[in-house]
């Protein structure tokens, strides 16, 4: 009966000891399932961030972008109209001076257009392109009247055209810009 009761307290000991071992054994795996799931956790989130943090720099890159080029095109639109004004009125002085202003301003808008190329989105880039388009057109019809005599009022009159297809199409392109950044959307909320 000694034996019995000596083989049952150990028997007892030793199933103990297994349900002890099998319960931390179970521990460590929901222990080590949890910490696995938090790093996917963690790692989810800061890819996340880092994909807001990018869309935020990117948004804030082409806003400077439209910015530049909005006034770039602005000046470079105003330039071509101060030389229209000088040759209607036939004052040589002031169209030279007008001339050389509208130079510095083309190449600082042809700077300000090159940026755009590259940064933004294929919608903007057509109104971009037709913006652009429509002022060298104004801007090759001034270079041909500043090459020449005075032009006649025919010629001016065709300009004046140009320039106010010109004014339409950077509307175009303010609203295409303004659209792409959300700034229409955030300002109904």
């Amino acid at each position: 009966m000694a034996i019995v009761g000596v083989v049952g307290t150990l028997g007892a000991a030793l199933l103990t000891q297994r349900r002890a071992d099998r319960l931390k054994r179970h521990e460590l795996e929901v222990t080590t399932r949890q910490q696995r799931e938090d790093r996917a956790h963690a790692e989810q989130v800061r890819q996340q961030e880092a994909r807001i943090s990018t869309r935020r720099e990117l948004t804030d890159l082409r806003r400077a972008c439209y910015i530049s080029l909005n006034t770039a095109a602005r000046q470079y639109q105003t330039a071509q109209i101060n030389v229209m004004h000088a040759l209607r009125a036939r004052d040589d002085a002031e169209t030279r001076t007008c001339a050389e202003q509208l130079e510095e301003r083309r190449l600082a808008y042809r700077s300000s257009y090159a940026e755009a190329q590259m940064i933004v989105p294929a919608a903007v880039l057509r109104d971009t392109r037709a913006a652009n388009q429509q002022l060298n057109n104004a801007y090759g019809l001034l270079k041909k009247m500043l090459a020449g005599s005075h032009p006649d009022g025919g010629e001016l009159s065709r300009l004046e055209v140009e320039t106010e297809m010109s004014w339409a199409l950077l509307s175009d392109l303010r609203a295409a810009m303004r659209s792409d950044l959300g700034v229409d959307e955030a300002s109904e909320e």
